[in-house]
């Protein structure tokens, strides 16, 4: 395990890691790479239509629902502080639960009113359709080119991404926490892009709920790095704050034409699911408790999906 005072030497692995992925496969990180600076600059554009655009008045509803997400992934750090040992089948059960509310929100807060939204948009079902699937498209794609040109480490499958070896190994893991809290906070900025609490409130309430087992999980693997236990639940607390600047992007993407709207509710729902299947579900099964993990799935989208119904 590398030393832990070598994180200063992460930006220029960083780049040294990105500019080698590009000259060993040129032309699919050229795809990838202008595929993934169009979304970025989307993105930026997006932050300052939040700010400055005609749905400017729920800026606040998006910010304190990513607040939210915030609050409780602190909330789960703080308890590994707390707990000093929770059981591997406890974590995974926690994640596992996590990953059904995550895939029951993407379903019932995001998809479905994408879809209810395009059709009145369009006035067709199979146009509908396909505006909601290009934006999973487009969410897919964004979490596939973080995926590819970030460096990041899962406990399963170890080190991943371009050179990751040469990264220290907390970066790795605050790197994969960004990749997976992004979606998150766009999900929750969509779904208060039109001040509807029917559709924010719910899903606003199963992401935050999922995030304090996400936080405890994320703080207890980074405090088998080598961290402190105080220093693991400060960096862990630290990646919440990726959910209120999600929230404001995600606002900013739903309200900049007509379309936008349901493409932004299925680019969200692809990020999410994405991280369901690519990250939560495969950490969950890594240590032999597949039926406990897949319990906890199941009761977690039950749960989601009386929330979406109760509160909905």
């Amino acid at each position: 395990m590398p030393p832990a005072d070598s994180s200063t030497s992460a930006l220029p692995s960083l780049l040294g890691a990105w500019r080698i992925q590009a000259q060993r496969n040129p032309w699919l990180s050229a795809g990838l790479g202008v595929s993934l600076l169009a979304i970025i600059v989307l993105l930026l554009a997006s932050i300052y239509n939040a700010v400055n655009g005609d749905h400017a008045d729920n800026l606040h509803f998006a910010v304190l629902g990513g607040l939210a997400g915030f609050g409780a992934t602190a909330l789960g750090a703080v308890l590994a502080v707390i707990l000093r040992d929770v059981s591997t089948r406890n974590q995974d059960v926690m994640l596992g639960s996590a990953a059904g509310m995550m895939l029951a929100a993407s379903s019932f807060s995001l998809i479905l009113p994408g879809l209810d939204a395009a059709r009145e948009i369009t006035g067709n079902g199979s146009a509908a359709a396909g505006t909601v699937v290009l934006g999973m498209a487009l969410g897919v794609l964004l979490m596939l080119g973080l995926d590819r040109f970030t460096p990041h480490e899962h406990e399963s499958t170890g080190p991943c991404g371009p050179e990751a070896a040469r990264v220290n190994r907390v970066w790795l893991f605050v790197l994969a926490i960004t990749l997976h809290n992004l979606p998150e906070g766009m999900a929750i900025g969509v779904s208060f892009a039109n001040g509807d609490m029917n559709i924010g409130l719910p899903l606003t309430s199963a992401i935050a709920i999922q995030d304090i087992p996400e936080g405890l999980a994320v703080a207890l693997a980074l405090r088998a790095t080598g961290l402190s236990s105080l220093k693991a639940a400060l960096v862990a607390i630290g990646s919440g704050l990726m959910e209120p600047l999600g929230a404001v992007i995600g606002l900013g993407i739903s309200t900049g034409f007509a379309l936008a709207y349901p493409i932004s509710m299925g680019l969200a729902a692809g990020a999410m699911i994405f991280v369901v299947s690519h990250e939560v579900i495969p950490e969950t099964h890594r240590n032999g408790h597949q039926t406990s993990a897949t319990l906890g799935l199941m009761g977690g989208f039950a749960v989601m999906m009386f929330l979406d119904t109760a509160l909905g």
